[in-house]
């Protein structure tokens, strides 16, 4: 019997790799049978499995403009020029897509601990019960980043109808891939994550599991992009509650100190991380760059002269990754996104000053004591733009700007137009169907039932 019903690169159950095998038309591969707790622990213990997660929103985000930046539009790789220039299609047939394929690699994992751990052996109930939290929260962190990737915006009038992904829920290769609506799968992702916070623990090992803090972080940040946001800056203060330590840059603005790797970054409160596309610098764009005050410390150590990467390029280029020594970019729920997602949340509500505590908490970590402001806002709406604006500054150069664009884009108000100068070119991103990435149509070859994205 040959098997049909493929959408996504699976990842095969040995213990010790990471490694990914296509299952088109052969056989489910023989696998070790796991049968101790510790064998699904170990699973969740995957680095280069569940740190990752989607790097093509830097490119298609409004952070980067390669301009007339020539040495470094000829790096893009084929796929990722189209991404860049917010094209119809992505991919051809002959393409894969990473971040579907390696997102739904975590989903097929998670089910096969969801499916099975709680019959395995030498473990106690309570070990059992926390690793199957845990599988719940890094499902619900896959779907939440998949659907806000290839699904519309979430409307509520039309959640129930338009179409989300194929929801998975169990470790079955055979099962119809049809796309459930974008509401279920939110349904999913809430369901999954206040199903597991009472079991995540205070204190995580480390920052590759998640704990309460991260849990509640995840619901905020799945309520944002619901636009529900006073339930978004419930869940903020509820993570904050939780876990709340800031680094003060001044602590490593001058050099002494090395800024700590994502795994050991006191800000992060569940680790994932994203590559730089075709590994280019990002160059910045301008409207970014003017955001910044000369003496924020977040321009200072997190921005260089485009002179100083190879190639060179024009304007100022993200730095992130230097400082992790090589480190990849960190993408996860962090302290800093949950003060900014629960001032919104206040700002929104008409709760000007509380907003701008936040912020102003925050931003002293930012600037040298002597150099630092605190900022103002007369109404509810200025207090907005300004967290807005300071969610573009303290989360820039990570892709999670393309979230911010997509859920923003449908309020007329603060929806932007954004232009692009590529190979001599100009390329115009308006609200609307593109800001919905394509299926990649290798999937859609080989699973019909999986109707494309209108672009």
């Amino acid at each position: 019997m040959t098997m049909k019903r493929i959408c996504i690169a699976l990842m095969a159950l040995t213990m010790g790799t990471a490694s990914c095998r296509k299952f088109v038309e052969v056989e489910q591969p023989n696998q070790r049978q796991f049968k101790y707790t510790a064998d699904y622990q170990r699973l969740l213990n995957n680095v280069s499995l569940f740190e990752i997660s989607a790097s093509l929103p830097m490119l298609s985000c409004d952070d980067i403009n390669l301009g007339s930046n020539t040495n470094l539009e000829s790096l893009l790789n084929r796929g990722a020029d189209n991404i860049y220039t917010w094209a119809a299609d992505y991919y051809t047939s002959d393409q894969s897509d990473a971040g579907w394929d390696q997102l739904y690699n975590q989903i097929y994992v998670c089910n096969q601990i969801t499916a099975n751990v709680m019959e395995s052996t030498e473990g106690t109930t309570e070990q059992k019960q926390r690793i199957y939290a845990e599988a719940q929260a890094q499902r619900a962190s896959a779907y939440l980043t998949l659907v806000n990737l290839y699904a519309r915006v979430y409307n509520t009038a039309n959640a129930t109808t338009d179409p989300g992904l194929p929801l998975l829920l169990k470790p079955d290769l055979l099962v119809p891939l049809n796309r459930a609506s974008v509401k279920q799968v939110y349904d999913q992702v809430i369901l999954d994550l206040n199903q597991a916070l009472p079991l995540l623990p205070d204190n995580p090992s480390n920052r590759l599991h998640p704990g309460k803090a991260a849990g509640y972080a995840l619901l905020a940040r799945t309520y944002l992009y619901m636009q529900q946001y006073s339930e978004a800056a419930d869940y903020a203060a509820k993570s904050l509650a939780a876990y709340n330590t800031l680094l003060d840059l001044n602590d490593y603005a001058d050099g002494a100190k090395a800024y700590p790797r994502r795994l050991d970054n006191p800000e992060v409160l569940m680790s994932k991380a994203a590559s730089k596309p075709g590994y280019i610098d990002l160059p910045l764009s301008a409207v970014l760059v003017n955001k910044f005050a000369p003496e924020d410390l977040r321009y200072q150590l997190f921005t260089r002269g485009g002179n100083t990467f190879q190639p060179s390029f024009t304007g100022r280029g993200s730095y992130r990754d230097r400082l992790f020594m090589g480190d990849n970019v960190t993408t996860g729920v962090s302290v800093p996104e949950m003060m900014l997602t629960q001032a919104e949340g206040l700002a929104r509500a008409g709760k000007t000053d509380e907003a701008l505590a936040l912020v102003n908490k925050l931003r002293q970590k930012r600037f040298r004591p002597a150099q630092y402001t605190a900022l103002t806002a007369a109404t509810s709406d200025a207090a907005l733009r300004i967290v807005i604006d300071e969610r573009r500054r303290e989360l820039f150069g990570t892709g999670l700007r393309w979230f911010d664009q997509r859920r923003l884009s449908v309020e007329p108000a603060l929806a932007e137009t954004v232009t692009r100068v590529f190979k001599g070119n100009t390329y115009t991103l308006v609200p609307g169907d593109r800001y919905v990435y394509p299926i990649p149509p290798k999937n859609i070859e080989l699973n019909p039932e999986i109707i494309q994205n209108q672009r």
